[in-house]
C-alpha cells in the first residue's frame, strides 16, 4: 500500500470510482483487484469537491492505512456525483454518419442530455412505456477537471481534463428523430446513461486511439476506434467551451461509432430481456440489463 501511495504522488494516472448502493456511494480509489475508499479525505467525487482540490488531496494522501473493498462485492456507482451537465457529440464518427446517410456537419453537433439520465454502470437500463425504439450508443465520455471558458486553442483542452470513461449513451429513436424538436427528448430518461465503471486521468491511455465496442446478447454490435472521430477530444472541449462554461465534473459524451440499432435494415432496437456490454480499451466494460418500466 505504500507502493501505491508513491506511485499516486508521482504519477499523472489515477483511477476514481463510487462504490455503494444507490444514494449510499463512497468515494474510492482503484488498485488493481480492489478500491480504496477515500470518504475520510473527501466528501465525493462531485464538483464541488473536484473544485476544493480533491484530486491533489487524494494523491498527497497516504492511503496504506484506509479500507479496501474487493471489486465484484459491492454495486459501482457513476463515478461522478450528480454532475451539473451532460453534453453531447452528434455524428461524430465517419463510420456512423455513413451508415445513418447524414451530411458530414462542418462543426460540432452539440446537445444536452438530462443529468439525471445517469446512472451507475451496470446498473438497468429501463425501456420506456410504449418504446418501440430503444437504441444503444457506446461512447467515450470526457469527464471535466478545470473550469473552461473561452479556451484559445485545441492545445489547452487537456489541461482542464480530469479523465476519461465508459458512456452508453441510450437513445429513444422515435422521440429523437421522429417527433419534432430537439434530440435532448429521445436522450433523457431515466436510466438513459450508464456511466462508469471507473474515470481513467492523466496519461494512463490514449483517448485518440481506442477501440471501443458494444454487443447485445453477447452479439457484437458495434466495434470501431476513436481514430474514426472527426472532431478530436481536445477540439471538442475547445470548441464547447466557446459557448458554454465547463465545471469540473461536467461530461462531455463524444459520439457514437457505427453499429447502432437504427443502422440496421430493419432497425433493430433494444428490449426488456437484453443483455448490453459496452467497452473501451484501457477503460474496462460495463453491463445492463434491459427491464420494463413499471409504473
Amino acid at each position: 500500500m505504500l507502493a501505491l501511495a508513491a506511485y499516486l504522488k508521482g504519477s499523472n494516472a489515477m483511477r476514481i470510482a463510487r462504490i455503494g448502493n444507490t444514494g449510499q456511494e463512497k468515494p474510492a480509489v482503484v488498485q488493481g483487484d480492489h478500491y480504496i475508499l477515500v470518504d475520510s479525505l473527501i466528501s465525493d467525487w462531485s464538483r464541488q469537491s473536484l473544485e476544493d482540490g480533491a484530486l491533489a488531496k487524494v494523491k498527497a494522501a497516504d492511503l496504506s492505512a484506509l479500507p479496501r473493498v474487493a471489486k465484484g462485492s459491492t454495486r459501482i456507482g457513476s463515478p461522478i456525483n450528480r454532475p451539473t451537465k451532460v453534453i453531447c457529440v452528434g455524428l461524430n464518427y465517419l463510420g456512423h454518419i455513413k451508415e445513418t446517410n447524414a451530411d458530414t456537419p462542418a462543426e460540432p453537433v452539440i446537445f444536452m442530455k438530462a443529468p439525471d439520465s445517469v446512472v451507475g454502470p451496470n446498473d438497468d437500463i429501463v425501456i420506456p412505456p410504449n418504446s418501440l425504439a430503444t437504441d444503444y450508443e457506446v461512447e467515450l465520455a470526457i469527464v471535466i477537471g478545470k473550469r473552461a471558458l473561452y479556451l484559445e486553442s485545441p492545445e489547452q483542452s487537456k489541461n482542464h481534463i480530469l479523465g476519461y470513461t465508459i458512456s452508453q449513451d441510450v437513445s429513444e429513436r422515435h422521440w429523437q428523430i421522429e417527433r419534432s424538436g430537439q434530440w435532448v427528448k429521445g436522450k433523457s430518461f431515466p436510466t438513459f446513461n450508464p456511466i462508469g465503471p471507473e474515470i481513467v486521468t492523466g496519461d494512463e491511455i490514449n483517448p485518440h486511439n481506442l477501440r471501443l465496442w458494444c454487443s447485445v446478447n453477447d452479439v457484437m454490435k458495434q466495434d470501431s476506434n476513436t481514430d474514426d472521430l472527426l472532431f478530436g477530444i481536445d477540439h471538442i472541449v475547445w470548441y464547447i467551451s466557446q459557448f458554454m462554461e465547463l465545471f469540473p465534473g461536467d461530461v462531455i459524451n463524444t459520439g457514437t461509432p457505427f453499429g447502432v440499432g437504427l443502422g440496421f435494415k430493419p432497425p433493430v432496437y433494444l428490449a426488456a430481456g437484453d443483455l448490453v456490454k459496452t467497452g473501451i480499451e484501457g477503460i474496462g466494460e460495463i453491463t445492463s440489463h434491459c427491464i420494463a418500466y413499471k409504473g
